[in-house]
């Protein structure tokens, strides 16, 4: 077993518990902003890290380029994704409010409060 085979193998195991824990953390976590935080953080990293033990396995193949493609398009829709879950819970009132320390929602659609008067 070679240095790079045991590098491989900790990167696949170290992603795959992050996986884990992501997914236990969807099912056990009380609201959905909670939820959506398992889904997306350790869930993007664990990926990450398993994309990155199989780019070492195929080191040199064309493979590697579709391997880079998916981590990078991971990266780039997981937090949009993310974001965009969190503010439909949020407008749906799908949401703990006992859980929140700061509403910062609350605070941005306060500082964007339009004028309801007519100046005509």
């Amino acid at each position: 077993m070679s240095a790079l085979d045991i590098i491989t193998a900790v990167l696949v195991l170290g992603g795959s518990t992050l996986a884990l824990t992501a997914a236990i953390g969807v099912i056990r976590f009380p609201d959905t902003l909670s939820r959506m935080h398992a889904a997306s953080k350790p869930q993007v990293l664990g990926l990450l890290l398993v994309l990155a033990g199989a780019a070492i396995q195929l080191r040199g193949q064309a493979d590697v380029g579709m391997v880079i493609l998916t981590g990078l398009f991971t990266v780039i829709t997981a937090p949009v994704v993310a974001n965009r879950v969190g503010q439909l819970a949020y407008r749906e009132q799908n949401i703990r409010d006992d859980l929140l320390t700061r509403d910062d929602m609350l605070e941005f659609a306060d500082a964007r409060e339009p004028d309801t008067h007519d100046e005509n």
